[in-house]
């Protein structure tokens, strides 16, 4: 198998002036995806797997291949990157005046409605057979759902929620004010990385993507392949890990991660009950039981309001990394068996 295979063909659909939810416009918008696997004539075996915070096409191909978690033997793998992640067009990649902290508030459904686009209009896709995500890719995966009923036939939302809870908004308004608080940063218009601020904003992330037993346990010496022996060690690992994220592209896409909300569409008027209950197709919810960002009480009160759902929890000490492919192979097979289950209903 050549690397290109292995790694699927990269595209971009250029979007023109992009209208947002807000009103405001993305001039000369622009997305960028990837793709797996062999469309099949009928263009019945569609999934549409977008990205998460942080991430990037490159890292979900952790789940994408022959026998993997999303088989691309079987299955047609989109992966459209989200806005604000530094590929898809993003606060570091605008042209001024609409660029670093300027950029405009984007949505999980702006970002859903131009995946859509993506789907019809380089593919002529009108049925997806399932939107599988992980964090912020299981954000969009109920947004697909609540706003395409007819077209998605199936969701698998990861370690993520709908709408964004109280407390995982202090979570982020917290790392948020972290990175801010650097004078480097100036207000957005930095010349060099804020890097007093982007480590204050991973040390605080890291309180949270993993669980108190995660640390207790020591699970933290091992991160990503990196070894580290002591907590600050995993920090500088951390840093490391994510050190390729622009500071104001982290920003603007946890503006999104804080706005998400199913219920702002029209048709829903903020009513959670209409919101859930337009997800008619089959869900298969998958909260890990450490995860602090989006504990499986927070899944318990959506899967209520759904009428086709089934809430499956992750046992790990992994916290909300327990959802991220790749990192251990317990918690694939188990994601992997509640994404068949769905593929495979019916």
């Amino acid at each position: 198998m050549d690397d290109q295979t292995q790694q699927g063909v990269e595209g971009v659909l250029q979007l023109g002036d992009y209208r947002l939810q807000s009103g405001q416009t993305v001039p000369n918008a622009f997305l960028t995806y990837e793709t797996h696997g062999t469309l099949n004539e009928d263009k019945s075996n569609v999934i549409v797997n977008p990205t998460w915070y942080t991430g990037s096409h490159v890292a979900n191909r952790a789940a994408i291949g022959p026998g993997k978690m999303l088989d691309t033997s079987q299955y047609f793998v989109i992966v459209p990157d989200m806005f604000c992640n530094g590929y898809s067009s993003s606060p570091s990649n605008t042209l001024p005046p609409n660029d670093r902290a300027r950029f405009p508030l984007v949505t999980i459904y702006d970002n859903v409605f131009a995946q859509k686009r993506l789907c019809e209009e380089v593919f002529g896709i009108e049925k997806i057979k399932s939107v599988v995500g992980f964090s912020m890719g299981a954000q969009q995966a109920f947004h697909w759902a609540a706003a395409f009923p007819e077209i998605v036939e199936s969701i698998v939302p990861i370690c993520g929620t709908g709408k964004t809870s109280p407390h995982d908004w202090l979570h982020l308004e917290a790392v948020k004010a972290a990175l801010m608080a650097d004078e480097a940063w100036a207000n957005g218009d930095y010349r060099e990385p804020p890097t007093v601020g982007l480590r204050a904003f991973h040390t605080v992330n890291a309180g949270w993507f993993a669980s108190q037993a995660y640390f207790r346990k020591g699970m933290y010496k091992d991160f990503l392949g990196m070894r580290s022996e002591t907590v600050s060690e995993f920090i500088d690992n951390v840093i490391h890990g994510f050190q390729a994220n622009d500071a104001n592209d982290l920003l603007a896409a946890l503006a999104t991660w804080q706005n998400s909300n199913v219920t702002n569409h029209p048709r829903f008027e903020g009513d959670l009950d209409k919101a859930y209950g337009s997800i008619r197709c089959r869900a298969m919810v998958m909260p890990c039981h450490t995860d602090l960002c989006f504990p499986p009480e927070d899944n318990e009160a959506e899967v209520a309001r759904m009428p086709n759902a089934e809430l499956r929890v992750i046992e790990s000490d992994l916290g909300h990394l327990a959802g991220s492919p790749g990192i251990s192979e317990e918690t694939d097979q188990f994601v992997s068996q509640g994404i068949a289950d769905v593929l495979n209903a019916g």
